[in-house]
């Protein structure tokens, strides 16, 4: 636990490194700090005992991460399929049995954010990005209703619906809408957030799972 404990820091400290060098615009170490984040928590996960799809998740979010970084088209979409990727490694977590069932007039909220969005948006987005950006946005609405079912609005259901605010400002900038100052700080704050609330309440759900599971064992 003391190492996991250490790697909670170590990843605390890369987010604010890399949000600082966001703001003062350090290229450099934004971009050498921006791959490190979700390893560091996957490797925090592991320590914790966590479940494996949690861990392939931020490992799929560290590929996103690093294509994204490298620019155009083609690495952008490839960038999206890593992290869709790890959306569907989430959705195989808030799937799992027994798991209240979200009320249809929140899933016909989130319904409606989708529709909204992508129509909004697609007129601005170039033709080769209309359909792989719906399709992407339909399975991240998706993880961000499920992650409600994994735990309260201010643990993964928050952070499934900041994972949806940070890629809506991604797809702003995309479709050319206007943009924050300083607009990948306010993507990567969210993304950070998404990620870690999203960790810290799987692995919440998995410690309270852990003695329930050993009690046919113990019996």
């Amino acid at each position: 636990m003391s190492a996991a404990r250490a790697l909670a820091g170590v990843f605390a400290l890369l987010a604010a490194t890399h949000l600082g060098a966001l703001l003062a615009d350090a290229t450099t170490l934004v971009q050498l700090t921006k791959p490190a984040l979700m390893p560091v928590l996957a490797a925090h996960v592991l320590l914790r005992g966590g479940p494996r799809p949690l861990v392939a998740a931020l490992l799929c979010g560290c590929g996103g991460d690093v294509l994204l970084q490298l620019g155009g088209e083609t690495a952008f979409l490839a960038g999206m399929g890593c992290f869709a990727a790890g959306h569907l490694c989430y959705l195989t977590l808030f799937a799992r049995p027994g798991r209240p069932r979200t009320a249809p007039w929140v899933a016909a909220g989130y319904g409606a954010v989708w529709l909204g969005s992508t129509a909004a948006l697609w007129p601005g987005l170039d033709a080769g990005l209309r359909v792989p950006v719906a399709a992407y946005s339909l399975l991240l609405t998706t993880m961000a209703l499920g992650a409600l079912r994994a735990g309260p609005v201010h643990g993964p259901g928050l952070g499934g619906a900041l994972f949806l605010l940070s890629d809506g400002l991604i797809a702003a900038g995309l479709a050319d809408w206007p943009q924050l100052p300083v607009p990948q700080f306010w993507i990567m704050a969210t993304y950070i957030a998404a990620q870690y609330l999203l960790t810290a309440g799987l692995l919440r759900r998995t410690a309270r799972e852990a003695p329930l599971r050993a009690l046919p064992a113990a019996a």
